[in-house]
C-alpha cells in the first residue's frame, strides 16, 4: 500500500464538517445579500477553452492557469483561475441585452501557485459584477455591495483603499512610452523605488512636467488631502477627470458609511493589465493583504462581441469564513436531535415532520458505536406518558 496516501498537494486543502458548515452558511448569506440587491446568480464551468479564460484582460492569469488538452476537440483547455472572464462572456454572448446586468457567482478556482501570504491554490471565489453602466455611480454601488458583504460576514475594522489606473494610463499615453518602457516604469512604481524611478525617468525623453508627474505619483498616498495635492500638481485633463471620480466616490461612500476608513494611493496599480479605471481593496488589521478587491474593467467583453462597461469585485470565501467570528457562535448553537433506532411508525412520522420543518435529526443505527453525546447532539427524542414522541434537551 502506498505510504501517506492521505497527503494532499501543496496548497490544496479540504474542509472538515464544522468548517464546511460554516463556509456554506456564509456562502448562502452572501448570495442572499447579492440577490436582495438585484444580482442574479450564474454558474460558469470549472473548465473552459483556454482562449476564453485568457482573452482580453484575462491574459495576466496565464501563469496561474492549469492547462490540459481536450481529448475530444484537441484544443487547449484551462481550469479557471478567475471567474470574471467567464461571467463577462455570459453577459456579452448569452444575455445580449442593453440594460445593465447584475450578476454574482461563487465557486472554486485553481491556481498553479499560491501567493506569498495565502498559500492555498484553491480559493473559493465569490463576487459580483455590474455590466452596462460607465459612470462612477456603478463603481460606488459595487463598492457598497462589497462593504455590505463584509458586514454580513462579521468582518470588523475594514479599511478601504482607493486608486485609479486611468491616472497612470493617461500619463503613459501623454509620454508616448513604448510597451517595454511602460512595463518597466510600472514595475518600479509598484515597488515605490523612488531613487530607481528617478534614474529610469532620466533615460526617457520626457518633458519636465511629465517627468515631475511620474516622480510625484509614489508620494500621492494617504487621506483625502492626496486628491487636493494631485489636482494642484497633475495638470492633465484625463487625470483631472479620474481624480474627480475618486472624489465623488469617496464622498458617496462617506455618506453611507460615516465611520469607514478610506485612503488613496495614486501609484497603486493592482491589476493594471486587467483594470481600466477605479480600483479598490478592503483590508483588516489582522491580515497583511486585501480580503476583497475589485475595480472597473470596461474592455473585458470585447472579445466576446460586446464591449460593455463593467465593474465588480471578488473575495475568497475561505478567508471571509476564517474572519467570521459570528458564524462560530452560530455553529455552537446548532441544534441536532438524536432519535433512537426503533420500528415505530409514530417515531418515523415525528422525525419526518421535524425534518420538513427544517430541524436536524440524526437517527441511531442498529448496533452502532456511540450515541447522542458522541454525535454532538443537543436534544433527544423520547416518549412521554401519553406515548407521544417529544424533544428533550441534553
Amino acid at each position: 500500500m502506498q505510504q501517506n496516501a492521505w497527503l494532499l498537494p501543496d496548497g490544496i486543502d479540504e474542509l472538515l464538517p464544522n468548517e464546511a458548515h460554516r463556509l456554506e452558511n456564509l456562502r448562502r448569506t452572501i448570495l442572499d445579500t447579492f440577490t436582495h440587491w438585484g444580482y442574479q446568480l450564474v454558474v460558469p464551468p470549472i473548465i473552459d477553452f483556454l482562449d476564453s479564460l485568457l482573452t482580453g484582460t484575462g491574459h495576466a492569469l496565464d501563469l496561474q492557469t492549469f492547462k490540459l488538452t481536450d481529448q475530444i476537440s484537441g484544443k487547449m483547455l484551462g481550469v479557471r483561475a478567475d471567474m470574471t472572464p467567464q461571467v463577462a462572456r455570459i453577459d456579452a454572448h448569452n444575455l445580449k441585452h442593453d440594460h445593465p446586468s447584475r450578476l454574482c457567482y461563487a465557486g472554486t478556482v485553481l491556481h498553479t501557485r499560491g501567493d506569498a501570504l495565502e498559500k492555498t491554490r484553491s480559493p473559493m471565489q465569490i463576487g459580483a459584477e455590474l455590466y452596462g453602466h460607465a459612470g462612477k455611480e456603478s463603481d460606488c454601488e459595487i463598492i457598497r455591495l462589497m462593504l455590505e458583504m463584509l458586514a454580513m460576514s462579521g468582518v470588523l475594522n475594514v479599511h478601504l483603499d482607493l486608486g485609479h489606473v486611468g491616472i497612470y494610463r493617461a500619463l503613459a499615453e501623454k509620454a508616448h512610452l513604448t510597451h517595454a518602457q511602460e512595463s518597466e516604469l510600472f514595475d518600479v512604481l509598484q515597488r515605490k523605488a523612488r531613487p530607481e524611478l528617478k534614474e529610469l525617468l532620466d533615460t526617457y525623453q520626457l518633458s519636465d512636467d511629465l517627468k515631475a508627474a511620474f516622480l510625484k505619483l509614489p508620494e500621492l498616498n494617504g487621506d483625502k488631502s492626496v486628491l487636493t495635492k494631485a489636482k494642484e500638481f497633475l495638470h492633465f485633463d484625463e487625470v483631472q477627470a479620474a481624480l474627480t471620480d475618486l472624489d465623488g466616490i469617496s464622498h458617496e461612500l462617506t455618506r453611507y458609511f460615516p465611520s469607514l476608513s478610506i485612503s488613496f494611493d495614486l501609484a497603486e496599480l493592482r491589476g493594471y493589465h486587467y483594470h481600466t479605471g477605479v480600483v479598490f481593496a478592503a483590508f483588516v488589521p489582522t491580515i497583511g493583504r486585501e480580503i476583497a478587491r475589485g475595480g472597473r474593467y470596461d474592455n473585458i467583453g470585447a472579445i466576446f462581441g460586446r464591449n460593455r462597461p463593467a465593474t465588480g469585485f471578488s473575495a475568497d470565501l475561505r478567508v471571509l469564513t476564517a474572519l467570521n467570528k459570528q458564524n462560530e457562535i452560530e455553529q455552537s448553537r446548532c441544534e441536532l436531535i438524536f432519535a433512537p433506532y426503533l420500528n415505530d411508525v409514530n417515531l418515523h412520522e415525528t422525525i419526518r415532520d421535524l425534518r420538513a420543518k427544517g430541524r436536524s435529526v440524526v437517527q441511531q443505527l442498529p448496533n452502532q458505536i456511540g450515541g447522542a453525546k458522541e454525535l454532538d447532539c443537543t436534544a433527544i427524542l423520547t416518549k412521554n406518558s401519553q406515548d407521544d414522541w417529544i424533544i428533550e434537551s441534553i
